[in-house]
């Protein structure tokens, strides 16, 4: 199955099992709300609506995991990006389990090997209800010890120009020139429009909440994740919000990872995060 396309009200969501589990569009009505291509005409996964952060998020430094003791080298898995990047989950087909007109179940299951040296099955869910769309990642750790584990979304979101972003949050991580995490600064989040915006961050202390408002649609971003990565440029038409669970490169932390977001799993055991969408028509103006 090359695509499924799921229906629902004003919502139409296209996904690519084949492409890395991606969503490869997403519309209210005639308007994309994700940057989005025709239902089976995407090619490569980096340009897609949105993909899974399996079994971590951002970047894990010079693709050198250190953990428990001991470094595993990883493949640098992004063109001349020096660090390994977003997990392995958007780079692999994913099995379509189960799909009606409203709903639908990937899975992934992934052997130890020089990409991630931990053994996992994942699973994605997706429901269109009431304009709102419903995804829950799931991960199950089929190692024999204990693993660490990251999950999260990298949804591309349209910004025509005027669309304003807004969300709490309690502080903000500087960046270095080498794309990983300096030094944690108070923040109270983004309330502002986005044509001039250059950004490349992880928010912490994340209210779990983010309105995107143009002159079509408002969208409402909830989850359950407590982190908020923000990307965007004024040249591109696209703003990165992204749910993750824990900070960029903190599995390679020299504290405490935990204290960072990371998760470990002891064998068998499974984590669970969940990220909704919901879109309304913005009132027109009378002329």
């Amino acid at each position: 199955m090359k695509f499924i396309v799921l229906k629902s009200g004003d919502l139409s969501l296209s996904l690519r099992p084949d492409i890395g589990g991606c969503i490869e569009g997403f519309w209210f009505k005639d308007h994309p709300v994700l940057r989005s291509s025709a239902p089976g005409s995407l090619v490569q996964v980096r340009n897609s609506a949105s993909y899974p952060l399996v079994p971590y998020s951002n970047r894990v430094a010079k693709a050198q995991l250190q953990w428990a003791g001991t470094s595993h080298p990883l493949v640098r898995n992004f063109g001349d990006e020096a660090h390994a990047i977003h997990g392995v989950g958007w780079q692999r087909p994913w099995q379509v389990l189960e799909a009606t007109d409203d709903f639908a179940m990937l899975s992934l299951e992934h052997s130890a090997d020089r990409d991630w040296p931990f053994a996992f099955d994942a699973s994605q869910t997706f429901r269109i209800k009431n304009n709102t769309l419903e995804m829950t990642m799931s991960i199950t750790n089929q190692s024999s010890g204990d693993a660490p584990v990251g999950l999260g979304w990298h949804p591309y979101f349209m910004k025509p120009a005027g669309t304003q972003l807004a969300f709490a949050a309690k502080g903000l991580w500087q960046m270095g020139g080498d794309k990983l995490p300096t030094s944690l600064q108070p923040s109270t989040g983004l309330h502002q429009v986005c044509d001039a915006l250059n950004i490349d961050n992880c928010f912490d202390g994340w209210g779990g909440s983010a309105t995107l408002r143009n002159a079509q649609w408002t969208a409402q971003l909830t989850s359950n994740l407590q982190r908020l990565v923000v990307f965007t440029t004024p040249d591109k038409d696209f703003i990165a919000i992204e749910p993750v669970s824990h900070v960029n490169n903190a599995m390679n932390s020299q504290g405490n990872p935990k204290e960072l977001g990371v998760v470990v799993l002891g064998a068998g055991q499974s984590y669970q995060v969940s990220m909704s969408i919901a879109v309304q028509a913005n009132p027109q103006p009378n002329l």
